[in-house]
């Protein structure tokens, strides 16, 4: 268990922060960090060939032990759209085959295979869930011999309801499916092995469970795809790009790896030591432990919700560190308001209150999201 963290956050002791899911606060460490970033820039005279490079590889090789995964698959982008449109780029749908994802999942892992489908034939295939019954089972049930490509989070982004990758791994190899994954609200908090769920694309952005800066994240890609087309005909990502001067000697040869992939304008000189403090503070504490922690606090948050009538999923059903607490018909619709008044924030999606809690939260926290709640309810 990790003792509370706040101290390391800008967090005033009257703020109950409850939104990780929605984006995480940042460090003191990381602000000071992309505040000496930013002044790199404000004297470019200083900057130097290293400086676009040294940076990116390290935050590969961080975010490559955080997932357990070969560095050489990591491609360092923006936006989890961005990894699932170089996902769409490099995978084939036929008429009669189906891409199955989740009701309500989140639109930038909708979006281009509506339109891949649109463009090569195929349907989708959206599971329903129930806090009630295994999502892993209605999954696992919906992918079959039609099944082309399974697209997926680790846990539902509007309740936390969880699905284990590696059962979906084990049925998309039996089908010959790809597993495509945004796992934006699952790496960080809870324990993630790509060495077993071997997915064939998985992207997350930073700024929520990684505590990056916004517009910051990571794509893993597959050996098999390695060799793939890049959205971009960038010129860092291509070999021997460290010799400035013969950058006119154009080259259809990009360095080893899932480099190819990389966003342009990769070495931000602001945000990316950002990036870095927070994947090495999270790598200081382990992900193993932060997920024990934050499971810990949530199973006790979810007994308090329960005990003043919202129904929660039950323990096995829901991520660790996510909370997804039914509203009752009956519930104000200015709720949030109510709640920011008090200086309690979380969200509300698809009509359940999204709670997300995390190391800077302390005992203070959860009673006064309790209090506020119970005089409603």
């Amino acid at each position: 268990m990790i003792s509370c963290q706040r101290h390391l956050f800008d967090i005033p002791k009257d703020i109950a922060y409850l939104n990780t899911a929605y984006m995480s606060p940042l460090m003191h460490s990381v602000v000071s960090a992309v505040d000496k970033g930013v002044r790199m820039k404000a004297a470019p005279w200083k900057l130097t060939i290293s400086d676009f490079y040294d940076t990116v590889d390290e935050a590969r090789v961080l975010f490559s032990e955080i997932v357990n995964a070969d560095v050489g698959g990591v491609a360092i982008v923006p936006s989890a759209s961005y990894g699932i449109e170089t996902a769409v780029k490099n995978l084939r749908m036929s008429p009669g085959k189906k891409i199955v994802t989740l009701e309500d999942q989140f639109p930038s892992n909708i979006y281009p295979w509506q339109r891949m489908v649109r463009d090569q034939g195929g349907e989708i295939v959206s599971v329903a869930l129930t806090s009630s019954e295994s999502a892993t089972d209605a999954v696992v049930e919906a992918i079959d011999d039609r099944c082309a490509i399974v697209a997926l989070p680790n846990v539902l982004w509007t309740n936390g309801i969880y699905i284990d990758l590696v059962e979906i791994r084990r049925k998309c190899d039996q089908v010959g499916a790809a597993l495509v994954l945004d796992l934006t609200q699952s790496v960080g908090a809870m324990r993630t092995d790509f060495s077993k769920i071997r997915p064939d694309f998985a992207v997350v952005a930073g700024y929520k469970w990684l505590l990056c800066p916004y517009s910051t994240g990571f794509l893993y890609v597959d050996s098999k795809w390695r060799s793939g087309e890049p959205l971009e005909a960038g010129w860092i990502t291509r070999r021997d790009s460290r010799n400035f001067s013969g950058l006119v000697s154009y080259t259809d040869l990009y360095e080893h790896g899932a480099i190819r992939y990389d966003v342009g304008e990769r070495a931000n000189f602001s945000l990316m030591p950002g990036v870095l403090v927070a994947l090495r503070q999270l790598l200081d504490w382990g992900v193993d432990n932060i997920e024990d922690t934050l499971a810990h606090n949530s199973h006790q948050l979810a007994e308090r919700l329960e005990a003043i009538g919202l129904l929660t999923p039950p323990k096995e059903f829901r991520g660790p560190h996510f909370i997804g607490a039914k509203l009752p018909e009956s519930a104000p619709k200015d709720l949030l308001l109510k709640l920011s008044d008090q200086n309690v924030f979380l969200s509300e999606r698809g009509g359940a209150l999204r709670i997300t809690p995390h190391l800077w939260n302390n005992e203070m926290d959860f009673d006064k999201l309790i209090d506020v709640l119970g005089r409603e309810f």
